[in-house]
């Protein structure tokens, strides 16, 4: 009779531990379900953007995406702002350059033109 009771509480255990692991495997595949099944309509979701499909889209999704595209443009636009204005610049400064530059090529001409004039003056007062 003893070995009976221990065959009975051996087996009763077994499956109980059957049962449990069997209920937790469950519970787990529902998880996996649902993961799998938002993952899937994300995905889906995705691509019906790079198809496209404005369609599909609800009132807030395109409203958000909207007010993506004007913030995007707006920093487009500060950027292009940006470099136009650093360009002025750089172009300022070569005009700046190129003034020194014939400022000097003309000081230095008119020296030249003198210097032959101061010349002919030094010989003649002799």
């Amino acid at each position: 009779m003893e070995r009976i009771l221990e065959r009975y509480e051996r087996y009763s255990y077994a499956e109980a531990q059957h049962t449990s692991t069997n209920i937790e495997s469950q519970e787990i595949s529902i998880l996996d379900q649902v993961k799998l099944k938002a993952r899937i309509e994300l995905l889906q979701k995705r691509e019906r953007h790079l198809m496209g499909g404005l369609d599909y889209l609800s009132l807030k999704e395109i409203q958000s995406l909207e007010q993506q595209i004007d913030t995007d443009l707006k920093h487009i636009r500060l950027r292009k702002n940006q470099l136009m204005l650093e360009t002025i610049s750089q172009l300022q400064k070569k005009i700046k350059e190129k003034e020194k530059e014939g400022t000097q090529h003309e000081l230095e001409q008119q020296t030249h033109e003198m210097i032959p004039a101061i010349h002919v003056g030094m010989l003649s007062s002799r």
